[in-house]
C-alpha cells in the first residue's frame, strides 16, 4: 500500500497560479494522477503521468494550463496550475495506479491522499 500527501492548496485570485505536490511513501507504484472535486459535483479527472514522466495525459479543462510532474527521487508528484479560473475551485486529489499507463477513471486508481482545497477567487 502506498500513502499519499497532498500539499500546496490555498486561495488564489483568478490569473494567478499554484503548485500543489504529492509525497509518497510505502510500496511504489507506477502511474500517478490528479483529480479534483468541486461541491455537489463528481470527482474528475484532471492529469496523469506515467513511472518515467515521460508521458502524460490532460483532462480538457485544464490542458495549456496545468501541468503534471514527478521528481521520483522524491517520490513525489506536482501538479502546477496557472491562469487559474473561478471554476478550478475544488479539492484536489493525488492517487496512485499499479500499472504504467495514464487511466482516467477512479477506479483504476488504488490509493488516494485526503486532498487539498484550492480555491479561486474572481
Amino acid at each position: 500500500q502506498v500513502q499519499l500527501v497532498e500539499s500546496g492548496g490555498g486561495l488564489v485570485q483568478a490569473g494567478g497560479s499554484l503548485r500543489l505536490s504529492c509525497a509518497a511513501s510505502g510500496r511504489t507504484f507506477y502511474g500517478m494522477g490528479w483529480f479534483r472535486q468541486a461541491p455537489g459535483k463528481e470527482r474528475e479527472f484532471v492529469a496523469a503521468i506515467t513511472r518515467n514522466g515521460g508521458s502524460t495525459y490532460y483532462a480538457d479543462s485544464v490542458k495549456g494550463r496545468f501541468t503534471i510532474s514527478r521528481e521520483n527521487a522524491k517520490n513525489t508528484v506536482y501538479l502546477q496550475m496557472n491562469s487559474l479560473k473561478p471554476e478550478d475551485t475544488a479539492v484536489y486529489y493525488c492517487a496512485a495506479n499499479p500499472t504504467d499507463t495514464l487511466p482516467r477513471t477512479r477506479g483504476s486508481y488504488g490509493s488516494w491522499g485526503q486532498g487539498t482545497q484550492v480555491t479561486v477567487s474572481s
